[in-house]
């Protein structure tokens, strides 16, 4: 099963690898999400002037936004490298 191709799976491996491939956008859709929240929780802790103390804490989300987006995108991109090669069941 590791090396069959496309054409030579049957349907419900076909079908198991197509959800598998959806998972994975769901995945990194779901980092982008949550990336794009630290954003606003950053933006919204830079921009309140009553307390300075918390604008550390803004540019700290920041820096989590940004750390999200990266490891979002290498666990797309490694998980898309094993389903392409067929052994993404053992991940």
């Amino acid at each position: 099963m590791e090396n069959q191709t496309e054409s030579t799976l049957i349907v419900r491996d076909f079908l198991a690898r197509q959800r598998t491939k959806l998972a994975n956008d769901r995945t990194l859709l779901a980092y982008i999400r949550t990336s794009l929240y630290f954003i606003v929780s950053g933006t919204a802790l830079v921009k309140v002037t009553d307390l300075e103390n918390v604008k550390e804490l803004g540019y700290f989300s920041f820096l989590i936004s940004v750390v999200l987006l990266i490891v979002g995108f290498a666990s797309y991109i490694r998980v898309r490298k094993k389903i392409k090669k067929g052994n993404y069941h053992k991940m």
